[in-house]
């Protein structure tokens, strides 16, 4: 059983104009997303800015209301009778990228890391104690942290803290929204290796958010790829990186920066910027950025097919029987 299982989630924003401030477009952040994370896996997030990934994070969390779709934690549906949102934020929590605006700069680092378990019940004097062992678990000295403020630690520092703090009240997942690309390169190693660390001591589950592909291998088990507001792909890590079916994410894989001068990028995988998602392309989103594009791709919206053991695609040319004049055979792709 999947430890979060989403299905058909919406999430449009309505923009607001004129004088009377009426309704006169919509912007489709999320449209229609649907995936599980299994318990003790990572699931790595991709995809250009604008393609829906913080926002799917954020309604997961339930930072903001989703207008469709339903949301099960550990089997049981967020939001009902069976799960309230305090039981969900407590199994649940959450990373984000700015780890100086993640903090309350009146409280000191103890404060900030024992605040959560205190609104859950935990007494003070136990809170504290986490705090402290937590400080001491992320690689910080709780004699030398404790009484600082925010703006007296560094960022990697600051973003340990908060990593401490979400796993204050003991979640079983943890979504990470771009948690280590404001960090330098080797601080930002620091934070990975000790996430995977923190993974097997708490038998953790990730959702890794980023736009830095080579951390997504590093980090993940399996990883979706998000374009425009829906899934292109999803797929266990080694076959999405060796063998990417949907051309979005051989373009994604091929602008990855190589150390090898051999094997430069010779010309741009992707031009032009997506299209506005006030006003998405129809049929296939990302046709009007494919090589592959033809008629079908226009008229008709892929859905995500089956092409592997737990690897699917969401392109015409992977489904036979779209009309797409490049069908590439199932055999070939699993």
């Amino acid at each position: 059983m999947s430890l979060l299982d989403v299905q058909g989630l919406v999430k449009h924003f309505p923009i607001k104009s004129g004088l009377l401030n009426r309704q006169t477009a919509t912007v489709r952040a999320v449209d229609g997303v649907s995936f599980a994370i299994a318990a003790g896996e990572t699931l790595g997030v991709v995809g250009e800015s604008g393609c829906g990934k913080s926002t799917t994070a954020r309604l997961i969390m339930h930072l903001i209301e989703h207008d469709a779709g339903n949301i099960a934690f550990d089997g049981k549906t967020v939001g009902s009778q069976h799960m309230q949102l305090k039981e969900l934020r407590r199994q649940m929590q959450m990373v984000f990228q700015d780890s100086y605006a993640s903090l309350n700069p009146r409280l000191t680092i103890e404060e900030s890391i024992a605040f959560g378990p205190q609104v859950h019940g935990l007494g003070r004097t136990e809170a504290r104690a986490r705090a402290r062992d937590l400080l001491a678990r992320v690689g910080l000295n709780p004699a030398q942290f404790i009484r600082r403020y925010p703006h007296e630690l560094s960022g990697g520092q600051r973003q340990r803290v908060n990593i401490a703090r979400a796993l204050a009240l003991e979640p079983k997942l943890v979504i990470l929204d771009e948690s280590v690309s404001a960090l330098d390169k080797s601080v930002q190693a620091q934070v990975l290796n000790l996430l995977a660390d923190l993974k097997q001591e708490f038998k953790l589950t990730y959702m890794f958010i980023s736009h830095d592909l080579n951390v997504v291998q590093y980090i993940s088990d399996r990883v979706m790829v998000m374009y425009l507001g829906r899934i292109a792909e999803i797929g266990p890590v080694g076959e999405i990186y060796s063998n990417p079916r949907h051309p979005y994410t051989r373009a994604l894989l091929s602008a990855m920066p190589s150390v090898d001068p051999d094997d430069r990028t010779e010309a741009p995988p992707l031009t032009g910027d997506p299209p506005n998602p006030i006003n998405p392309p129809s049929g296939c989103r990302f046709r009007t950025r494919c090589e592959h594009a033809e008629a079908v791709c226009k008229q008709k919206e892929p859905v995500l097919n089956m092409i592997g053991t737990g690897h699917s695609a969401a392109c015409h040319m992977m489904n036979a029987g779209s009309g797409h004049s490049k069908i590439i055979p199932i055999a070939v792709a699993a």
